[in-house]
């Protein structure tokens, strides 16, 4: 490990993923617990969608990526709260819609496959400058909505009652779309599309395992993305593996590791 933080590229990799997991393990509780994992999948291929966009326009992509799917976050959102459909619907029209201006825009971006596949598999050790601005501009961002964490997890575990008490649930609702939105599009050149939604579900599904409050739950989702993101450097370093994936299973295997131990002990 010491020798792979000697390289540039190395270090550029190690404080990107280490910033996409702190996003990520944020995230992921309010995922996992609200059960918003379809959402991520959806928002991923609505910011590839943004991506096959500027591949098209010749445009740089995370820039149309990023309102393009703060777009669809806010409209799923909007659709779920004013027409009665369950949320898994709304995002399923826009899953479907996503993709298929995402293959029509790609079809037209000719000679760009190549930069496609960056983005659906992710290139995180080309990971440069610009990309850590934008990802530590959102962990910024995150920093500023703190406040609203304690409001977020009451309307998380009992949403009528935190209505009753007048908390602004359907804000809040908005802008934790808009924020995961934010979170996935800057997360998608270090992970890629295919894998980007396991950030935000795989280190809270562990969590969720083994934690006993949401507090807690969300500091275990926390090291665990940690703890994955720098096995998994090391792994994709040491054995010549997709950097994205090799953090992917990392995170996976930590996961086994916390579905082992509740199930030997008959669950918490």
């Amino acid at each position: 490990m010491l020798e792979a933080l000697s390289y540039p590229f190395f270090q550029r990799a190690l404080l990107a993923g280490l910033l996409v997991s702190l996003l990520g393990g944020a995230l992921s509780a309010f995922v996992v617990q609200r059960r918003l994992s379809f959402l991520g999948d959806g928002l991923a291929h609505a910011a590839f969608a943004g991506v096959a966009l500027g591949l098209f326009l010749r445009e740089e992509p995370l820039y149309l990526a990023l309102p393009f799917t703060l777009a669809v976050a806010l409209a799923i959102t909007y659709v779920k709260e004013r027409s009665g459909l369950s949320e898994d619907t709304a995002i399923g029209v826009f899953f479907a819609l996503s993709v298929a201006l995402g293959a029509v825009f790609l079809a037209k971006a000719r000679g760009y496959v190549g930069d496609a596949m960056g983005y659906l598999f992710g290139s995180l050790l080309t990971v440069g400058p610009g990309d850590l601005w934008a990802v530590g501009g959102v962990v910024l961002l995150g920093l500023a909505l703190l406040p609203l964490w304690g409001a977020l997890a009451y309307a998380t575990f009992d949403r009528e009652l935190a209505l009753a008490d007048r908390v602004p649930v359907g804000l809040h609702d908005y802008l934790l779309s808009a924020y995961l939105a934010l979170a996935l599009v800057v997360a998608v050149k270090v992970v890629g599309v295919l894998l980007v939604a396991a950030f935000l579900v795989i280190p809270g599904a562990a969590a969720r395992l083994l934690g006993r409050t949401f507090a807690g739950m969300t500091l275990l989702a926390l090291l665990f993305a940690f703890s994955a993101t720098l096995l998994g450097l090391y792994a994709s370093f040491l054995l010549d593996w997709p950097s994205g994936a090799s953090v992917v299973l990392a995170q996976a295997l930590l996961f086994g590791l916390a579905f082992l131990k509740t199930g030997f002990s008959g669950g918490k």
